[in-house]
C-alpha cells in the first residue's frame, strides 16, 4: 500500500468532513434542483420546498400540502424515503459489484481511513441535534437518516480517486445528486408535495478525540451548535449537557443533578480544584502515580459512600496540557494506589509497577 493513497484517503476524509460540518448558508438552488432531480428518478415531479432554520423548528412545522398525518418524527413511516434510500442502495449494490476484485490492503485503508472515521463524526456532530431535536424516541435505526450523512458518500469518492473504481455515467450523475444534497443544506424530509428542508447550523463546535482523529462536539465557553433561529446544544467533549453546565457550574448544581455523566462533565467545566474547594471535599490520601511520572493521584471522600480519585491524563492533549479528571471508586478504599488500581482491574501492588498511564 502506497504513501500517497494513505495521503490521498486522509485528505478526501479531511474534505468531506469539512463539507459535512459547515456552517455557511445553505444552497437552497442546488439543494433543490439535486432534490428534484432524485424525485425525477422515482418518476415524480418536483415537490414544493419548505425551509426551516434548524432541525428543530423543521420538526415543530407542519407546512401546508403536507397532510395532518405527516409527522415528520415518523419520516421512516413515509412512503418517499423508503423509494430513495432503495434508489440509493442499488446504486451502492452496483458499485459494490465493481469492488469484489479490490485489493484487500487497499479496502481496508478506505474503510478505516474515510468510511469509520466519518460515519463516528457524522454521528456524533450531526446526529446529537437531530436526536435533541426529537420531542420522542429518536429512531436510531433510521436508514433515511443514514442516508443523508457523508460517510458513504465519501467512502465511493475514495474508491474512485484512490482505488480507481470506474464509475457508469448514471452511477456518477446520481452519486453526485446525494453528495450535491448532503453538502448544501442539512436534513429533509420528503413527501410527494412538499419537501422540508432545515438549513445548517451559524456555529458548530467540535474538537478532535484521540490517534484517530476522531470528531466531537466540545464548546467550553457556550453552545457547540447554535441555529439562526436561536436553537442551541451545548456539548462538553462529546457528552450533550444542560446550558448551565457550560454558562454556570456551581457545586449546588452539582450535587442535585441526577445524571452521572452530567454531573462529572458539570465538575470537570468547574474545574476539579475549585470543586474540591467548593464543595469541601476532605482528602483521604495522596501518593506519586507510577503509571505517570510527575503526577499526583489524589483521593477525596465524596457522599454517598463513593469517593474520587482524582488524577491527570497519561496523554497530552491536542492544547498541549494535560486533562484533570475524576473517578469514582468504592467508598472503601484509603489508598489511592489502590483505587487507581481498581480502575483497572489490578491490585495496588500491580498499579505501581506500570511503567506509564495513557
Amino acid at each position: 500500500m502506497s504513501a500517497h493513497a494513505q495521503r490521498e484517503a486522509a485528505e478526501i476524509r479531511e474534505r468531506w468532513l469539512g463539507r459535512a460540518l459547515s456552517t455557511l448558508p445553505a444552497d437552497r438552488p442546488a439543494a433543490e434542483a439535486a432534490i428534484s432531480a432524485l424525485y425525477h428518478l422515482i418518476g415524480l415531479p418536483p415537490p414544493r420546498f419548505h425551509w426551516a432554520a434548524s432541525p428543530l423548528t423543521a420538526l415543530a412545522t407542519v407546512p401546508p400540502g403536507l397532510g395532518p398525518a405527516r409527522n415528520l418524527e415518523r419520516v421512516a413511516e413515509w412512503p418517499l424515503p423508503p423509494r430513495l434510500t432503495a434508489l440509493r442502495n442499488e446504486l451502492r449494490r452496483g458499485v459494490d459489484a465493481k469492488v469484489r476484485g479490490l485489493q484487500q490492503p487497499l479496502d481496508q485503508l478506505i474503510r478505516r481511513k474515510v468510511q469509520a472515521p466519518l460515519t463516528q463524526g457524522g454521528e456524533a456532530c450531526l446526529l446529537q441535534p437531530l436526536r435533541r431535536a426529537h420531542t420522542g424516541d429518536f429512531p436510531w435505526s433510521n436508514r433515511w437518516y443514514d442516508s443523508q450523512l457523508v460517510a458513504w458518500i465519501a467512502h465511493y469518492d475514495a474508491l474512485r480517486r484512490v482505488a480507481g473504481v470506474v464509475f457508469t455515467a448514471e452511477q456518477l450523475r446520481q452519486w453526485r445528486l446525494w453528495a450535491t444534497v448532503a453538502t448544501t443544506c442539512q436534513w429533509w424530509w420528503p413527501d410527494e408535495h412538499v419537501c422540508v428542508v432545515s438549513e445548517r447550523p451559524v456555529a458548530l463546535h467540535t474538537e478532535v478525540s484521540g490517534d484517530d482523529g476522531r470528531v466531537r462536539l466540545h464548546h467550553a465557553d457556550g453552545p457547540a451548535v447554535r441555529y439562526a433561529d436561536g436553537w442551541a446544544l451545548h456539548s462538553w467533549h462529546g457528552t450533550s449537557v444542560p446550558a448551565w453546565v457550560i454558562t454556570g457550574p456551581t457545586v449546588d448544581r452539582i450535587m442535585a443533578e441526577t445524571n452521572v455523566e452530567v454531573r462529572r462533565c458539570a465538575i470537570e467545566s468547574l474545574g476539579w480544584p475549585e470543586y474540591v474547594e467548593q464543595a469541601g471535599l476532605r482528602l483521604v490520601g495522596t501518593a506519586p502515580d507510577p503509571g505517570n511520572p510527575g503526577s499526583e493521584l489524589r483521593l477525596y471522600d465524596m457522599r454517598r459512600e463513593t469517593r474520587v480519585l482524582i488524577a491527570v491524563n497519561g496523554s497530552v492533549e491536542r492544547d498541549g496540557r494535560r486533562r484533570r479528571y475524576g473517578l469514582t471508586v468504592p467508598g472503601h478504599f484509603t489508598d489511592p494506589l489502590a483505587a487507581a488500581g481498581w480502575t483497572y482491574g489490578l491490585s495496588a501492588e500491580q498499579y505501581s509497577r506500570l511503567l506509564r498511564r495513557t
